[in-house]
């Protein structure tokens, strides 16, 4: 069963893809240019969001355990970037170093607070680099395709990037207030994952080999999905986080069941 990256595997895709996303933004012939995966943006808003979202979550790491958010927000407690692109890159660079330093002196192991306290990631340092990963690695593919010139998410950090947003953003402590459901997520390299949707919330399964998975109750078929969707852990990625439809994957089953979960915002 394959594990989570390394803590220090984290980090180091933290600042591969952060060097990656000013990569692209330096070689656009304009920082107005919208963004068609976040078409409320332009790639100007794009840099000051992860800018942003990096000194966030440098200050929380850096406050240790906490029982709520940050009592400032980070427009309060952030300086406002610059417009001229070397400056704005300067300072996109100053914010990914605060998030690696924070993280590298809190270690993974240390508690802090997180918005995902219901769900199946727990609320530490360790956890809010795994989610940092892939928070840089899609919004790298948002500007790269923003010139068209977007490439395929590492492997190293999509694979885990599946499993990070199944566990973060959809296996809750809520109920989920539908049918009864499991939906597995095969990719191509070889890992799949079950999600499995219920009255007391979802709970993710790595499954131990493409397409099966232990009857762990009586009367469980092990094989048995609602709907399913197949492609490389990257497009896998993507389509959770809504930067390709979920179509272009290769779907099966109850193909409602995709479009229920990506509206799903449970409460508690």
């Amino acid at each position: 069963m394959e594990k989570t990256p390394e803590f220090p595997v984290l980090l180091r895709l933290i600042d591969e893809r952060s060097t990656a996303f000013r990569a692209a933004v330096m070689s656009a012939p304009d920082l107005e240019l919208r963004v068609p995966t976040c078409p409320e943006w332009t790639l100007l808003d794009l840099v000051r969001h992860l800018g942003t979202v990096h000194r966030f979550w440098a200050a929380t790491v850096a406050a240790g355990p906490a029982d709520a958010g940050p009592a400032r927000t980070a427009s309060e407690d952030t300086p406002a970037a610059p417009r001229e692109r070397e400056a704005l890159l300067a300072w996109s660079a100053e914010s990914t170093e605060q998030l690696l330093s924070a993280l590298r002196e809190s270690g993974p192991d240390r508690g802090c607070w997180t918005w995902w306290g219901p769900s199946e990631s727990p609320q530490t340092c360790g956890a809010v680099a795994r989610h940092q990963v892939q928070e840089v690695a899609v919004h790298t593919y948002d500007a790269q395709i923003t010139l068209g010139v977007a490439q395929p998410l590492p492997e190293e950090a999509a694979l885990d990037g599946v499993d990070e947003c199944l566990s973060t953003c959809c296996a809750w402590t809520a109920a989920w207030p539908h049918e009864p459901a499991a939906v597995d997520f095969h990719a191509t390299e070889g890992r799949s994952w079950r999600l499995s949707l219920s009255a007391d919330g979802g709970r993710t399964t790595r499954l131990p080999t493409p397409g099966t998975m232990p009857a762990t109750e009586a009367g469980e078929d092990p094989d048995a999905a609602t709907a399913s969707a197949r492609g490389t852990a990257g497009e896998l990625v993507l389509a959770l986080y809504g930067r390709i439809p979920m179509d272009s994957l290769k779907l099966d089953g109850d193909r409602r069941l995709f479009d229920l979960l990506q509206a799903w915002e449970p409460e508690g």
